[in-house]
């Protein structure tokens, strides 16, 4: 009898183990990999439901490398090894960069690299012993600096120039249009990958408040404005100068 509990048991441990062991990936980790001599740090938020895997990357600090937080893409968990892929903009260039790693103990050993193989390096994390509390918060991204894009105005091709510094969660700066007086950012402030803020401009005569929100990536931010009482709307995405 004892040999049967025995032998329907096993089964059923070993099916509940990596389970549990993967539940253990959820939370923030931290470590550091070698570029060129340097060591870069690295967090990793991870939140693991069921094989589904997402979270979110932050590199540096590094000279050319961005430290925005680098949404996580195609997680996946598969028993105690986790996959996914980050784009992340280094020296004003985008790359993939495709991660897989294994739970071993408390930490997480990872190879990772470009996706075409040219450069790659290990990386090991150890959970933040203070995430199991309350994962630690996500620094703001940095939207200091030029932005550039162009969009539709009835028919015209029209250029808007965004020059925005940010200091934590708030940004403020000047917005001009081509030809036009630079005009100030209110109340600019950064909820996660998104900033947002309006300004009061003229047109044909009339004043307008119109309100911005864009959503940061790599070298970019992509609009979606319009005035305030929605009247009007646009879109433009806004390059990094």
């Amino acid at each position: 009898m004892k040999l049967v509990l025995r032998l329907l048991i096993l089964p059923l441990f070993v099916a509940i183990f990596p389970a549990a062991r993967a539940g253990d990936m959820s939370g923030t980790w931290k470590g550091a990999f070698d570029y060129q001599g340097e060591s870069v740090p690295v967090v990793i938020n991870l939140k693991i439901d069921g094989p589904k895997v997402t979270g979110s990357v932050v590199n540096g600090p590094l000279e050319g490398l961005s430290p925005a937080p680098e949404e996580i893409h195609d997680g996946a968990l598969a028993g105690d090894t986790v996959t996914f892929w980050v784009n992340v903009d280094y020296q004003g260039q985008t790359h993939k960069l495709i991660y897989k790693g294994k739970l071993t103990a408390d930490q997480i050993s990872f190879d990772f690299g470009t996706e075409d193989g040219g450069w790659s390096s290990p990386l090991t994390v150890k959970k933040s012993a203070d995430a199991a509390a309350a994962p630690a918060p996500l620094p703001a991204p940095d939207v200091t600096g030029d932005w550039k894009g162009t969009f539709d105005l009835n028919g015209t091709p029209t250029e808007l120039k965004f020059h925005l510094k940010s200091s934590g969660n708030q940004v403020t700066g000047t917005m001009e249009r081509a030809g036009d007086a630079p005009l100030e950012v209110h109340e600019g402030k950064i909820d996660g990958d998104t900033v947002s803020f309006w300004i009061s401009t003229d047109y044909e005569g009339q004043s307008y408040t119109v309100v911005y929100k864009g959503r940061i990536a790599p070298g970019q931010i992509d609009f979606d404005f319009g005035t305030s009482d929605q009247s009007w709307s646009a879109q433009v995405t806004a390059k990094k100068i």
